[in-house]
């Protein structure tokens, strides 16, 4: 079952999903329950025998609605049904593709499913935030190795984008603009830690970066939400998601695995920016959360934002 339960020191919930344990894990590549159904074959969770691209709920769900009931609640033990909304996106029915495989036309279709998607879930009632994420990678504990993504929509909006609001929002009453239209215009001034720019998009390893090759793409243009991209902009996120992708594949000469998510809310103080976070610290060398990161929240980076940019310009 699902619950979320509340940490009285920070404010914080937690999402307690025990059936979660039992999901599918690295399956045979003839029984993958992300590929189609072929006709006499073993039924799999996309009832078709070929796909584009799939969208559906997700099996084994951290948000669900309707929500289970939770735990009675009091002062220190404060519960809630994980009301929500969980989907798994299939980018491609070929079972051993990657995003960098998937082909611009495709690309360009996942970026329309994406704001169908987003569009819908922020509009649910029990739904404040809408996170579009993948997880690439065994590196970053997938259990299924076929290309998908997943989108999250949550009951509440979770800390690390709260508190990127909250900057954000400071900044917009204060000043009466946009803080990532000035940090980026601050970085493109400074140049040495920009990737690549063109058609509407910057590719940036930030000044902050926490992990040694992290990519934040952000649209040139004042988008909050995919809700607001046009065909252009959609064709120019497509674009700069497949380069980035390439990119890495090439920096070391392996798939390289990452988390990639899309940061956006309908609030006229933000902007949509898609991050992309690798594990990978070195060829053969893993950027691991200890007991800094995972206890304190401290990040410690064991390169330099400009020369990680560099290595990936090259790449």
């Amino acid at each position: 079952m699902s619950e979320l339960r509340k940490n009285p020191f920070s404010g914080e919930w937690v999402v307690t999903a025990t059936h979660r344990q039992d999901r599918t894990f690295f399956p045979p590549d003839d029984f993958c329950p992300l590929c189609p159904t072929k006709a006499g074959g073993t039924p799999t969770e996309i009832p078709f025998d070929r796909y584009d691209i799939a969208v559906f709920e997700n099996k084994f769900p951290s948000f669900a609605t309707p929500a289970p009931e939770g735990m009675a609640s009091d002062r220190f033990f404060e519960a809630l049904p994980a009301s929500g909304v969980c989907e798994v996106v299939c980018y491609s029915q070929d079972h051993a593709a990657t995003f960098a495989d998937l082909g611009m036309e495709r690309v360009r279709q996942l970026c329309e499913v994406w704001q169908e998607r987003y569009v819908d879930l922020i509009g649910r009632e029990v739904v404040e935030y809408v996170f579009i994420f993948e997880n690439k990678g065994r590196e970053i504990g997938v259990t299924l190795t076929h290309p998908h993504g997943q989108i999250y929509g949550y009951p509440f909006v979770p800390p690390v984008p709260a508190a990127r609001l909250a900057m954000e929002r400071a900044h917009f009453r204060e000043r009466g603009a946009s803080l990532a239209e000035a940090w980026l215009d601050a970085e493109l001034a400074d140049g040495r830690r920009i990737v690549f720019r063109e058609k509407g998009y910057v590719a940036v390893v930030p000044f902050f970066a926490r992990y040694p090759y992290e990519v934040h793409l952000v649209p040139e243009r004042p988008l909050t939400d995919l809700s607001q991209f046009d065909q252009s902009d959609l064709n120019g996120l497509a674009n700069a998601l497949e380069r980035i992708a390439k990119t890495y594949d090439k920096l070391f000469g392996f798939s390289l695995p990452y988390m990639m998510g899309f940061h956006q809310h309908p609030d006229p103080a933000t902007r949509c920016v898609a991050q992309f976070t690798p594990l990978h610290r070195a060829s053969n060398k893993l950027k691991y959360l200890a007991g800094s990161e995972a206890h304190c929240g401290v990040f410690i980076v064991d390169a330099l934002p400009e020369v990680s940019a560099a290595a990936l310009r090259n790449a």
